[in-house]
């Protein structure tokens, strides 16, 4: 049994017949089997320049790309030490394979570490984010002139595409705003129940729940839902019409596609975001009252009193003008990042990555002006 297995093991051997050299090959050559054997250059040097290899495939059996990668190895050193291999007695598809590889294997090359240059990469950033910046402006410039474009009837947007972004991005995502704001309002008004519970100040978790609801936590949960929903589903439908090359060709008919494209989905988020923070302004409340109805014993009508005397008019109205503000935000980036992504498939879910994560990002660096601003005019 044993020699049995030792005939089967791949086995090589260089023998000098007058004036020839021989390879002589044994065994199976399967790369699964993981025991090819390796060549070592020693046999090659104490041959005389210019002479040939040959090979003997007599007891060769079975062979696969193990077979391969090892003549491929001979092959290489021998051109190194100046000998010539003779593949004539290998099997023909052997030779065919050996054939399209390079009889030297290429170094890979080293990787240089890059300089310190602290000044040069800052400028390239400041550089990258201007030219950034332009680009969104150039946007927002033509979908401005777009819009009254469309007033006057001569615009390539059409009203059913308009009509088709409002639907996904407002009666569509409904369910996820609810549970969303509804679980955020739950949370405000069940830690605001202990913690006020501690210095007898329970009839304030309605104040604490409406303000917050209403200034910060309705439009920041909504304009993320709508950044990780719509957002991303904007960038890979661009990305995906420029890896088909339908920009391409809307462009050589000479149809814009800032109206075509870009104004519908804009106009969409700048229609439906502040009537979704409204409505999630409904339902955080309505997640707070709940809670406060189960921990606290509070009756509805009261509640409803005092979250009413604690929210003024003006922070519904600041609170829709920033959500404004973030569905601007959230289709230029979107479309932007749509729109300078590569071809392939996996720009594609590159693309709608990248348009979650800027759009988060930026909902939440607006959100910080827009605080600020609050402070300085005293809302």
């Amino acid at each position: 049994m044993n020699d049995i297995q030792s005939d089967q093991q791949p086995q090589w051997k260089l023998e000098k017949f007058e004036n020839h050299y021989i390879i002589s090959l044994y065994g199976q050559w399967l790369a699964k089997n993981n025991n090819i054997p390796s060549f070592s250059c020693d046999h090659l040097k104490k041959i005389p320049a210019n002479q040939t290899l040959y090979f003997d495939t007599k007891n060769l059996k079975n062979w696969d790309s193990g077979l391969i990668i090892f003549l491929w190895d001979i092959k290489c050193q021998a051109t190194h030490y100046h000998l010539k291999v003779s593949d004539d007695n290998l099997p023909k598809s052997a030779q065919e394979l050996l054939s399209l590889l390079h009889e030297s294997k290429e170094e890979a090359p080293k990787k240089q570490l890059a300089p310190f240059r602290p000044f040069y990469t800052i400028g390239g950033w400041t550089i990258k984010g201007l030219t950034n910046l332009g680009i969104t402006i150039q946007m927002l410039k033509e979908v401005a002139i777009g819009v009254f474009k469309s007033f006057a009837g001569r615009s390539y947007m059409r009203i059913v595409d308009l009509i088709t972004d409002i639907q996904n991005a407002g009666p569509s995502a409904l369910l996820i705003i609810s549970i969303v704001n509804f679980l955020v309002g739950a949370i405000l008004g069940f830690v605001g129940a202990v913690q006020l519970r501690r210095f007898a100040a329970d009839a304030y978790v309605a104040n604490l729940v409406s303000i917050a609801t209403v200034r910060e936590m309705a439009a920041v949960m909504s304009a993320i839902v709508i950044s990780g929903r719509t957002g991303g589903a904007y960038a890979a439908r661009i990305s995906t019409m420029q890896s088909n090359e339908e920009i391409d060709a809307l462009k050589v008919l000479g149809v814009s596609i800032m109206d075509y494209l870009i104004l519908p989905s804009m106009l969409s988020l700048v229609i439906t975001m502040p009537l979704l923070y409204l409505y999630g302004c409904f339902m955080g409340i309505l997640g707070g009252l709940i809670v406060s109805i189960f921990m606290l014993k509070v009756s509805i009508i009261g509640f409803l009193q005092q979250s009413f005397n604690a929210v003024a008019f003006n922070q519904f109205v600041f609170g829709s003008v920033k959500t404004v503000a973030f569905a601007i935000f959230i289709g230029v980036s979107s479309c932007y990042i749509g729109l300078k992504s590569g071809r392939s498939a996996v720009d594609v879910g590159l693309a709608a990555t990248r348009a979650v994560v800027t759009g988060i990002v930026g909902v939440i660096a607006i959100d910080a002006i827009f605080a600020v601003i609050a402070d300085m005019i005293g809302i």
